[in-house]
């Protein structure tokens, strides 16, 4: 395991510039989806302070004037509530302030827990129901953003005796069993629509999505983490294995290192080439760096130290091409700088590749230098300004967050 060094005070000093400009929240309220959201709104800026006043950087009464903005309008428990979106969200940022087993929000906790449960169990259900039919999933049904992936991850790090961590555990392995449609045989996260969630002409009979925000590399982020804390379920090592198979397959070897596609359509499919000829932009979301770290993941739970080593190599690489770092184009964690530096980080932490660390000053440094787009940014921990802060906070550290809050981009 190699640390990874804290990096220069200067990256600390400018998360307290941004935190000090989201000190207060918008008045009026927001209006609930978005207060309830980790993406853009109050939840995932209370993260921010929530980190900060566990660190001792922040005051809790920052912290707590986000938590009752998020929740101002009440807690939105629909059935389509996600890990970003109402209950979910708001249970995740309460779970975060009550790290080091405290009992901050106890009472709170328990009621948002309550409808959590209720929640998963309910989409969980549907989603099995949609199985037996052999019908297509879509990507809002199991994937980190909307589906059972990121419900799951919120279970995992807060609630892992919670009774229905197994059941999206054990919906994740049949997912990745093949799946008869049509009279054709597909992986089973083979998904009706095109990456965008409509239906287009380009993507006919819709498509696969690797990206660990909205595709497979998701649910096997969700397995790998699980099986290093000791908890599996029936099959879950085939699970993980299967959809290792499909990444190497779709592997790709050029002279900038490793990539994978963004997505494949059926013709892909079926000639076993992807339409994409190069690495796409190196994010959290879409591209080598959420990909690597999952497999990352995925290797340290199976113990397998070759495709651990192929995984770092394949970041590494791509952490040191300036033709793949150029097409980073803001600085948000989904597919920007911030991310980047946090995944980055998370991976060098594990990393038996020598020289991986080494790439965090760089990325850390170009996010500075594009700090004069912040403006460009809402306030959100996704696509926001409360995201970069965090990436430079915990990177400035050199430690892991003390919320766990980067819990929720599946990568630690």
């Amino acid at each position: 395991m190699t640390p990874a060094a804290a990096l220069p005070t200067q990256r600390t000093a400018d998360a307290d510039v941004i935190a000090d400009l989201l000190a207060t929240p918008p008045a009026p309220p927001l209006r609930r989806e978005q207060a309830q959201s980790l993406a853009d709104g109050a939840a995932g800026t209370a993260l921010l302070h929530i980190e900060r006043a566990l660190t001792g950087t922040g005051r809790w009464d920052t912290a707590h004037r986000w938590l009752r903005a998020a929740v101002h309008h009440g807690v939105l428990a629909t059935i389509d509530a996600s890990l970003y979106r109402g209950a979910p969200a708001v249970a995740f940022t309460l779970h975060t302030a009550a790290a080091g087993h405290t009992d901050r929000y106890t009472t709170a906790r328990k009621a948002v827990d309550r409808a959590v449960t209720a929640l998963a169990h309910r989409r969980i259900d549907q989603a099995q129901r949609r199985i037996a039919c052999a019908e297509l999933p879509t990507m809002a049904e199991f994937d980190v953003i909307c589906g059972l992936t990121g419900i799951g991850a919120h279970l995992l790090h807060h609630l892992p005796d919670n009774e229905a961590l197994p059941r999206i555990l054990a919906y994740l392995v049949r997912l990745t069993e093949p799946l008869h449609h049509d009279g054709d045989t597909i992986p089973g996260w083979w998904v009706r629509h095109d990456p965008h969630a409509t239906t287009t002409t380009a993507f006919p009979g819709g498509h696969a999505n690797f990206g660990l925000a909205h595709g497979i590399t998701g649910p096997l982020a969700l397995l790998a983490l699980a099986k290093r804390r000791g908890i599996t379920v029936d099959n879950h090592l085939d699970a993980i294995e299967r959809i290792n198979a499909w990444l190497d397959t779709w592997r790709q070897h050029d002279d900038t290192g490793t990539w994978w596609p963004q997505w494949i359509t059926h013709q892909e499919r079926r000639t076993g080439r992807p339409a994409q000829t190069g690495p796409g932009r190196p994010s959290w979301c879409y591209g080598t760096p959420g990909i690597a770290r999952t497999q990352q993941l995925a290797a340290l739970a199976t113990s397998d130290l070759n495709r651990q080593q192929l995984a770092e190599q394949a970041l590494a690489t791509c952490l040191a091409d300036p033709r793949q770092l150029a097409r980073i184009g803001d600085l948000s964690l989904c597919h920007g700088w911030a991310g980047l530096l946090a995944t980055a980080q998370r991976a060098a932490v594990d990393a038996t590749t020598v020289g991986l660390a080494s790439h965090l000053s760089h990325i850390a440094d170009q996010l500075l230098r594009h700090t004069a787009t912040l403006t460009q940014l809402g306030d959100g921990l996704l696509e926001g300004r409360a995201g970069v802060a965090l990436a430079l906070s915990t990177a400035g550290a050199g430690a892991p967050p003390q919320s766990g809050w980067d819990a929720c981009l599946l990568i630690a």
